[in-house]
């Protein structure tokens, strides 16, 4: 069975000072292909077509023609509009509306997570931390317990259920995020320095995918 290090908000560690964890979330197969494509799926979906040129009908210029048709030893062109000239439209341009959403099968994005979340816990950047809610919720007291925990602590990934207290006392310190276990991603995972799991959310994402 995997086991990562169990910790209390003291900073030490808590009796039985490791965890077991579920081997088929924690110790599945990496497969560095599927987590590349899951990463380049979240960030497409972020993605949101603002950019936009005008079309020839859109530029404000004279549609008079540009100069007669025949005898000037030019090319013939109708207007100034066109995107040849300076201040005319531009050719294929973006228009406002382009989708850049992709999608993944539930089964590419649950074995994408099994693989981030098994690549960090190779690399010893996955703890837990039991007792969290019991803090007074003050944003320096939790300041204090994430330093004693993690000297010079930089992009944090708090994994527990949603709580307002830890929403609230967390909110303004910069290095950290925090994230149901049920909306856990590949991209949140692969991004952040450290995963803080809390054992509520070990369990919650156990009842998750193995119902």
């Amino acid at each position: 069975m995997t086991k990562i290090k169990l910790f209390s908000t003291s900073a030490k560690s808590k009796s039985p000072s490791q965890i077991t964890v579920p081997d088929t979330i924690f110790n599945a197969k990496i497969n560095q292909p599927l987590m590349a494509q899951a990463v380049k799926v979240y960030l497409s979906n972020q993605r949101r077509s603002t950019a936009k040129t005008k079309s020839r009908g859109q530029v404000k210029v004279t549609h008079a023609k540009v100069w007669r048709q025949k005898g000037t030893g030019r090319a013939r062109h109708g207007s100034r509009n066109a995107p040849i000239f300076v201040g005319g439209a531009k050719a294929h341009g973006p228009s406002g509306f382009q989708n850049y959403s992709r999608k993944l099968t539930k089964k590419m994005k649950r074995l994408s997570l099994f693989s981030a979340l098994t690549s960090k816990i190779k690399s010893d950047q996955i703890i837990a931390i039991a007792d969290l809610d019991k803090l007074k919720p003050k944003t320096k007291i939790f300041n204090i317990a994430f330093n004693k925990l993690l000297k010079d602590p930089k992009k944090l990934l708090l994994i527990t259920s949603p709580s307002s207290t830890i929403q609230r006392s967390t909110k303004n310190l910069p290095y950290i995020n925090l994230v149901s276990p049920l909306k856990l991603n590949t991209y949140q995972a692969l991004n952040a320095h450290h995963l803080i799991f809390t054992p509520e959310a070990i369990k919650v994402l156990k009842t998750h995918y193995f119902k």
